[in-house]
């Protein structure tokens, strides 16, 4: 079976064709059209802007699609779109393009939740292992930071969210104010690296490392940690922003010199330690089940890094999709598509957008 998968949730539009053999799915092609260039100008993402730019790329992404996957539309036996959640306009065009294309030829049907299409990024690896439920998943974007239960391919729990702010929102906007360039996340990477090698001497050191060392435990660059205190699995991301903010203006006030490598060092360390903190504890209350870690922010080095640590040290397998598919990508809404075909969630022309995640 061929997947036509679609996603238009935010300012990225992508189209694109996965192919299902035996049970295992492959991409055979994944178009995304970016409008981070359009979005930069203004430090983040305008709504209006995004819906128009889907409207003039979709149709030609589509062909783009097929003609990758060296297919025509009548070999598609699916059509899969994100309907959930995300900016209503945005979705809107994908949505009722997908409809139109479904309802014209015939093709069945499905909305997927955007969150669960970052999950499903994890099946696409080819012939590589690939998760299987019941396990852990990690998502982490600009909207979201979440920790799930996952009993079946459709079947989930939420255990652990964010209270506020999510954590690639917050390296947005504290990129920006250390002149960082929308979106953040590679740029923000790379200098916490540079921050972690003056730090601690070496490339790619542990977190116990940096904090041990004296760059730290330096209390001007004292902040708080974003793993709520207790027997919860949430976070606050927002506190640790404003504390970051409030640093900021204060060395700007006084006439200080921002260290911004070690800087971002700080709050990557912080970031991060908290996110791992947080699974292990959920590997505490539910032991032994896989580990998957999806999302924009599931890119970040150190992140990747300390996961792949906790999971060896704790024995479980760790999934964590390929650079080009932690973005938001078409590739990985078909692959939910799937999973939503085989359960019997099909839709009609009645579908509709939300952008709340119920």
């Amino acid at each position: 079976m061929f997947i036509l998968g679609f996603e238009s949730s935010c300012d990225e539009t992508s189209a694109a064709v996965v192919e299902e053999v035996g049970g295992r799915l492959f991409v055979r092609s994944n178009i995304v059209a970016s409008q981070i260039p359009v979005h930069r100008l203004y430090g983040g993402v305008v709504p209006e802007i995004a819906s128009r730019a889907h409207v003039e790329v979709i149709s030609r992404i589509t062909g783009e699609a097929l003609s990758g996957a060296g297919i025509a539309l009548s070999d598609v036996g699916l059509i899969a779109v994100t309907d959930h959640p995300g900016l209503i306009g945005a979705l809107l065009v994908a949505v009722n393009f997908a409809k139109g294309l479904a309802s014209a030829n015939g093709i069945p049907l499905v909305g997927v939740d955007h969150i669960r299409g970052h999950i499903a990024a994890s099946y696409l690896a080819g012939e590589g292992p690939v998760p299987e439920p019941p396990f852990l998943a990690l998502a982490l974007s600009g909207g979201h930071t979440s920790i799930y239960r996952v009993h079946g391919y459709t079947e989930w729990e939420t255990v652990g969210s964010t209270r506020d702010d999510a954590i690639g929102e917050a390296f947005d906007k504290i990129g920006r104010l250390i002149g960082l360039e929308y979106p953040a996340g590679a740029a923000f990477d790379k200098l916490a690296a540079e921050g972690f090698r003056e730090a601690t001497g070496t490339d790619a050191p542990s977190l116990a490392r940096y904090e041990a060392s004296p760059a730290g435990r330096d209390p001007t660059m004292k902040l708080p940690s974003p793993a709520l205190p207790g027997d919860t699995l949430d976070f606050s991301f927002s506190g640790l922003k404003t504390a970051a903010i409030n640093l900021l203006h204060h060395l700007e006030q006084t006439g200080g010199e921002l260290p911004r490598a070690l800087f971002a060092a700080r709050y990557t360390a912080l970031s991060v330690g908290a996110v791992t903190k947080k699974i292990g504890m959920a590997l505490d209350r539910y032991p032994g089940l896989p580990v998957v870690a999806a999302g924009g922010v599931a890119a970040n080095s150190h992140l990747r890094r300390e996961l792949t640590a906790l999971a060896a040290r704790r024995g479980v397998g760790l999934f964590i999709p390929p650079l080009p598919l932690c973005g938001d990508n078409a590739a990985m809404i078909a692959a939910q598509g799937y999973h939503e075909y085989l359960a019997g969630n099909l839709r009609d022309s009645s579908l509709n957008a939300s952008a709340s995640d119920d």
